[in-house]
């Protein structure tokens, strides 16, 4: 048998106490007061830039970041801005908005938290979110209704704003009216001699909130000009769009509305692979306005959406939840304008 000399057992690390507000104090010879206005970024107290420098550097020195809680706490309320995540796929446009909004309310001093609510749904989900005792939340697409905002707003949320095509009872709402988006496409076919005019509808579930809207505004546009409409399902697959293309003469569409860019270039792909000439034979419309149609040969004629900015939409919330008593507001935010390409 072969024994193994003991070997020295090395010593535990000693874990370090977490560095406090009095520690950051110490080091840089200030008041814990100053401290907090400095890293709190509080704007009625005049702090010389030298002193905000030296508290700065010495927080960076120890390590020492602010606790939340106990800031929520003094504070009365949280800083956490709720961001459900949307149930439905969302583009590069939304993605760039959303984007925007964050990086806004990072800068007012808020936390932003977005909360994936996968089998969640209205009401229910509004229970989940208000188990993390959100400040504010931001609630995009439909299905909340008032007494999802009642709960929030009984679990400490001072402001409930929603992005979709309706207002909700007790909560600011930024209403996004799609139709606006068919009726530019629409009206735009017409205007350039199209009468027979096909619209995409994604077969994705949860677009039908965008999608509907949309074929409804292309309907709007064409009522009373002769022109006729006929809907078209379409997966987002190249398959599913090759099987549309290969039929599409025997449907008799001269223009077609493809719902966005993204099914606007899938279509207009397997358009030209079927030998069907963009724009002479069938002309082609999406929108977003999205970078990758100008690129397109032709280049993609498309509806530019204008999404309210983000700073704007932070700034309601830093309203809402400094003056929670005030009446909701209601801002119709979703812009649309055609832009004229090569394809239609």
């Amino acid at each position: 048998m072969v024994q193994i000399p003991n070997q020295p057992v090395p010593p535990s690390p000693v874990q370090r106490p977490v560095p406090t507000s009095a520690d950051v104090a110490r080091l840089a010879g200030v008041s814990r007061a100053t401290v907090s206005y400095v890293l709190n970024n509080t704007s009625a107290v005049r702090i010389s830039e030298p002193t905000r420098r030296r508290v700065h550097e010495a927080a960076r020195d120890l390590g020492y970041v602010p606790h939340a809680a106990a800031r929520s706490l003094r504070a009365g309320h949280s800083r956490m801005v709720l961001m459900p995540a949307p149930s439905v796929p969302v583009g590069p446009l939304y993605s760039q908005f959303f984007n925007e909004l964050q990086w806004a309310l990072g800068r007012l001093d808020y936390t932003v938290v977005q909360y994936g609510s996968v089998g969640l749904h209205g009401d229910e989900a509004a229970r989940a979110w208000a188990e993390l005792r959100p400040v504010a939340v931001l609630v995009p697409g439909s299905g909340l209704g008032p007494q999802g905002v009642a709960v929030l707003k009984r679990s400490g949320a001072r402001a409930v704003v929603t992005l979709g095509p309706e207002r909700v009872e007790g909560a600011h709402a930024l209403l996004m009216d799609h139709e606006r988006v068919g009726h530019s496409a629409g009206a735009h076919l017409v205007a350039r001699g199209r009468h027979r005019v096909g619209v995409v509808v994604p077969e994705e579930p949860g677009l039908e909130i965008f999608s509907r809207p949309r074929l409804e505004g292309v309907r709007r546009a064409l009522r009373g000009t002769g022109a006729t409409v006929t809907e078209l399902p379409l997966a987002y697959e190249e398959e599913a769009a090759t099987r549309l293309a290969d039929r599409w003469r025997a449907l008799g569409l001269d223009g077609v509305f493809a719902y966005n860019d993204e099914y606007a270039m899938l279509l207009m792909r397997a358009l030209q692979d079927a030998g069907i000439v963009v724009p002479d034979e069938t002309a082609v419309v999406g929108a977003d306005d999205l970078m990758l149609g100008r690129l397109l040969r032709p280049r993609l004629s498309t509806v530019h959406l204008e999404l309210p900015s983000g700073r704007d939409l932070a700034e309601l919330v830093d309203r809402a939840v400094r003056e929670p008593g005030a009446a909701p507001e209601t801002h119709e935010v979703l812009g649309a304008r055609i832009v004229h390409r090569d394809s239609s």
